[in-house]
């Protein structure tokens, strides 16, 4: 019987394929503003989408070969980034201007959404108690200014809204997005008079219960 024997040619046809390279950092998508949905603050996007970019306020990390990237989250125990943005007055607010105070920040998604107007008349009908604790309220979302100066006219909010355009300072302190990243988070942090942050409530859904929370760690402080 005749004996047939491989070529080397034919040899790495039946060697395993190395692996691949490690998967790419996540994308984050930016997606350009549109009309409100009715769904707690999401946009819904146009047609025409910007094209997917990557991320990242730290430079890549390269160990063994393998590469990603390190985000920035504020924590509870740490001292946040400090801020400089307009509120709906025009006027410039910094982080810095209530240090000796304990203070409210909370980021919301848009302006007139359902769950962000939820949360923003709670924060107002709970104002008093912010203030016999001595704290202040501050909101913060990508909107303009005079978005802002309508939608506290409109619903008569005591507090100061500030406009992060581009979601800088959401970016800074790390607030996660929801819905695969195409709805901005809500969350709220409560920070004391040293300037260090007590308690971080994340919550999307339920907006009224960030005021709750908020009340009951400042009552305890």
């Amino acid at each position: 019987m005749a004996c047939t024997s491989l070529s080397k040619s034919a040899l790495p046809l039946l060697q395993s394929r190395k692996p691949k390279s490690p998967s790419a950092p996540l994308l984050h998508l930016h997606l350009p503003k549109s009309s409100h949905s009715p769904i707690f603050g999401l946009k819904l996007s146009s047609p025409k989408f910007s094209s997917p970019t990557i991320s990242s306020p730290r430079p890549p990390i390269c160990a063994k070969g393998f590469y990603w990237f390190e985000f920035l989250k504020v924590s509870k125990g740490d001292v946040p980034p400090n801020f400089n943005l307009k509120d709906q007055n025009g006027k410039n607010v910094s982080l810095s201007n209530y240090k000796g105070k304990p203070v409210v920040v909370y980021f919301y998604p848009a302006d007139e959404s359902p769950g962000c107007t939820k949360e923003a008349c709670a924060f107002r009908d709970s104002y008093e108690k912010f203030k016999k604790a001595g704290a202040e309220v501050v909101g913060i979302s990508g909107d303009d200014p005079s978005s802002h100066k309508a939608f506290a006219s409109k619903y008569k909010l005591p507090f100061t809204l500030l406009s992060d355009e581009g979601n800088k300072v959401r970016k800074q302190w790390g607030v996660p997005s929801d819905l695969f990243g195409t709805l901005a988070g809500r969350e709220t942090y409560v920070i004391d008079k040293k300037g260090v942050v007590k308690l971080v409530y994340n919550n999307q859904f339920q907006p009224e219960k960030h005021v709750d929370e908020t009340l009951k760690l400042l009552q305890s402080l």
